[in-house]
């Protein structure tokens, strides 16, 4: 789906629902924006080849955080990108180097799992170990893909969490600080939101900017502006 210039939204399943990675398309190849779950390899490429574009020219990879429906694949694309730069914000970056454990991913939630899921999961994490070189994401950076963008920090959901702001198209890549639930915007998830006072004041950081429209990682386009939500969030902040 293309949401904009140069500007293309992904779709794959993630169990009853769907998940959005975003490509940057420039001349010099293809930006992508978090990978799904790691066993959503084949869908992800799937979604880039009917997007009609190539992965082999995929050449960054940015992560917006942690969570494992965002980096699952990471490993995977490298085995078959590995020219491809990576890039994550240093709050998030010792857990997708596999240097530190995951903030959700705790080892009773683990026990929780099926065996083979288990199984899985540990196999990813010795993937992540592996990984080559991340570049650090740092707030009110701007880079130049897509049209040009800017580095937004809003920690909470993850203490890395980044948003990714288009001023020429006035279009949010919110990542998980918004949702789409039952076609209306809405804040972070509370489930899945360790310091969700904090989060709520990442929102902040955004309250001022010109917002045409919101791609939510969960939940997909919203066509509009999110202040008056941001608003109602925030108000008593």
């Amino acid at each position: 789906m293309n949401i904009g210039h140069n500007v293309i939204a992904l779709t794959i399943p993630l169990g009853p629902s769907e998940v959005h990675p975003v490509l940057l398309k420039d001349e010099d190849g293809l930006t992508l924006i978090d990978t799904g779950m790691f066993d959503q390899y084949d869908a992800l490429i799937q979604a880039v080849k009917d997007a009609g574009e190539a992965p082999s020219n995929i050449k960054r990879i940015i992560l917006t955080h942690q969570d494992t429906d965002h980096i699952g694949n990471l490993p995977a694309l490298v085995r078959e990108l590995p020219d491809a730069q990576l890039f994550a914000h240093p709050g998030d970056l010792p857990v997708i180097n596999g240097s530190q454990p995951m903030l959700k991913m705790t080892p009773e939630r683990i026990a929780q799992l099926p065996q083979a899921r288990q199984e899985e999961f540990q196999q990813f994490l010795e993937q992540l170990r592996q990984l080559k070189d991340i570049t650090e994401l740092h707030d009110g950076e701007h880079l130049p893909w897509g049209g040009g963008l800017e580095i937004i920090h809003t920690p909470g959901h993850t203490p890395g969490h980044i948003c990714l702001y288009l001023p020429e198209q006035e279009l949010l890549l919110a990542a998980d600080e918004l949702r789409i639930v039952d076609g209306k915007l809405a804040g972070p998830w509370d489930a899945a939101t360790p310091d969700m006072p904090l989060a709520l004041r990442s929102l902040l950081k955004l309250k001022d900017l010109p917002i045409r429209s919101v791609l939510c990682y969960h939940g997909g386009l919203y066509e509009g502006s999110p202040q008056a939500l941001i608003g109602s969030l925030t108000g008593a902040l």
